[in-house]
């Protein structure tokens, strides 16, 4: 049976996908989640200031030419889609990334990639990666 691409994402999670896809279609807020996936490919390796799963946002705003309100609004929405969660200590708020919620949002895009392969004739191969 071929499963159409209106089958592959269930109803109760269509509207966590939407909005984690729709927090990420920015790219100051898919800058922040590189930097939360992977602090030290940013230089923000002191662990003083950061625990290791973890991002100040005084870090966060020295990495984007934009204002700390700009960065706020964009966190802000990153915490309501779920994408990150926060951490206050004093006046400083530590950020850090929720990987699972971006994993179930790979899954979601993998099952949309194989119905679309899985519907396509002209792809004769069972390979998920495959890009005939």
């Amino acid at each position: 049976m071929t499963q159409h691409a209106a089958d592959v994402i269930e109803d109760t999670t269509l509207d966590a996908t939407v909005r984690t896809l729709k927090a990420l279609a920015h790219p100051i807020r898919l800058g922040i989640v590189q930097m939360l996936a992977d602090k030290r490919s940013f230089g923000i390796d002191d662990e003083s200031c950061c625990a290791q799963s973890e991002v100040c946002v005084c870090k966060i705003t020295e990495r984007f030419d934009v204002s700390m309100p700009t960065i706020s609004h964009h966190l802000k929405l990153l915490r309501e889609a779920g994408l990150v969660d926060t951490r206050r200590d004093g006046v400083w708020i530590y950020y850090s990334l929720r990987a699972e919620v971006l994993g179930e949002l790979a899954g979601v895009l993998r099952d949309v990639a194989a119905a679309a392969k899985a519907s396509d004739p002209a792809c004769a191969c069972s390979d998920p990666a495959c890009a005939c």
